[in-house]
């Protein structure tokens, strides 16, 4: 990588080694390894071009230290001069290939003196941020609280700063969008970045079961693979385990990931599990998986009420540098209820109108991308349950009655399941709807699409009352 150099590199250096010097008093240990490893590769238009060797560094350092760096170089040079980091592959390469060589003599801008518990926990740092597997976006600082996840954000927070302590294993149920995989990720940031030698991994169920099945599958070194496999399940501090209503109700599954969770608590790690239902809607969940779940807390997040989710799109439009009228978001949250994911995908598309057409977020704008009324005529569960009811002859309020005739209970189920599967709405929702309980709703959901596939009449049936719901 070529760089175009106004200032001597060794001055450059020399500046920056004194950066360092100055930063090292001021940043904590963990801060202070993403600073450490930078170098020089040139200075131009008065700005200090920075290289590292961690892919994530350039965002880190942008988001928490870019005041401190350019406070540092003012200090130190009595010049204004600004800096940007880019993450420079060929220079990692050379770093690690260094490492495994055992030179430890870096150049002058390397921590060359490092203890060599800082040089452990810098390598551990950077090892944890790969296996990790976090989306940096997902912090505790940019997460807004409301009566919704109050309660669910107070644990989050506990957990992140006294894991395996208290509440073990965490398990945050909900519908999808509504902040769980936000929270989870916040707890992982927030060890790896105060707590740097504890080892953070971040996995999704359907990841962990397509990693599981590989590992056992038949090959000459299926022992080696599955060893792995538990080592790589087995050797970390902090378990984050998404979407754990995908887990596959097969034996080997379930006792892989029963033995993981047994090993981890008894050796006191911390698990935190997220699921769109609790443990005991979760088909074909053992009652002794069930139990270590319920072990530690279960704790759900609600869709955010209209102060929330106008506050959150206040925030979205905050980390833009922007000030987005009431009007705005009092439509945008009027209209998209559901959950925040669907709420900042709205806000998403009007911001990102606004910018390509170099025009203000108003009011008329927002209307006008999002076309909230002509979504009104749209299909909703009203419509789901009332082209059910007609096709099999009955009323929506028996859908809603306590009745369980067959000739009530099957197509209520249908409805049921074309409700989820049509709109995606939430088994909370639905039990709203339909006026019973959450695991009934849930249960008519599971049979109607096992049954689909063995029952050629009802799926032909499906068929035919999904083509008059969509019209």
């Amino acid at each position: 990588m070529l760089y175009h150099v106004s200032m001597d590199i060794m001055e450059a250096k020399k500046i920056l080694a004194e950066v360092k010097t100055d930063l090292r008093t001021v940043l904590p240990a963990h801060a202070f390894t993403w600073v450490s490893e930078l170098d020089v590769a040139g200075v131009e238009n008065n700005t200090f071009n920075l290289i590292t060797i961690r892919a994530l560094a350039p965002q880190i350092i942008r988001q928490n230290y870019y005041q401190k760096i350019k406070e540092s170089l003012k200090k130190i040079t009595n010049i204004d001069y600004d800096f940007s980091v880019v993450y420079d592959e060929d220079f990692a390469k050379k770093y690690q290939s260094d490492v495994k060589k055992g030179n430890k003599k870096k150049s002058v801008s390397m921590l060359s003196n490092e203890e060599t518990k800082k040089e452990l926990l810098k390598e551990n740092l950077a090892q944890m941020q790969s296996a990790a597997n976090l989306n940096l976006k997902y912090k505790f600082e940019n997460f807004v609280v409301g009566e919704n996840s109050e309660f669910t954000y107070a644990l989050a927070q506990n957990v992140a700063k006294n894991p395996a302590q208290k509440y073990n294993p965490l398990f945050i149920y909900g519908a999808a969008g509504l902040g769980k995989t936000h929270l989870m990720q916040a707890i992982g940031h927030y060890i790896v970045f105060n707590k740097p030698e504890l080892k953070v991994r971040y996995v999704q169920t359907e990841e962990y079961v397509n990693e599981l099945i590989k590992s056992i599958q038949k090959s000459s070194d299926r022992n080696q693979k599955m060893e792995a496999f538990r080592r790589k399940y087995r050797s970390v501090d902090v378990l984050l385990i998404d979407d754990i209503q995908f887990i596959e109700a097969k034996d080997a599954t379930i006792d892989n990931i029963f033995h993981t969770f047994d090993y981890l608590l008894n050796k006191n790690k911390q698990i935190v599990v997220t699921s769109d239902r609790i443990p005991a809607d979760i088909p074909g969940l053992p009652a002794r998986l069930q139990s270590r779940f319920e072990k530690g807390i279960v704790t759900d997040i609600t869709p955010p009420g209209f102060e929330t989710r106008v506050a959150i799109l206040k925030n979205l439009a905050e980390q833009e540098g922007l000030d987005l009228d009431f009007s705005v978001a009092e439509y945008i949250a009027n209209n998209f209820v559901n959950n925040v994911r669907e709420l900042e995908g709205a806000y998403n598309k009007v911001s990102a109108y606004a910018a390509f057409s170099n025009s203000k977020i108003t009011l008329e704008l927002a209307k006008k991308i999002l076309k909230c009324d002509e979504k009104k005529n749209e299909v909703t569960m009203d419509i789901v349950a009332e082209k059910t009811a007609e096709y099999f002859g009955v009323t929506i309020e028996d859908f809603k009655s306590p009745a369980r005739a067959q000739k009530i209970s099957n197509p209520r189920q249908i409805a049921v399941y074309l409700s989820r599967e049509i709109l995606g709405a939430s088994f909370e929702q639905i039990a709203e709807f339909f006026k019973k309980k959450h695991p009934t709703m849930l249960y008519s959901y599971e049979k109607i699409k096992k049954d689909i596939t063995a029952d050629e009449h009802l799926a032909n049936c499906i068929k035919e009352i999904t083509r008059k719901i969509k019209g």
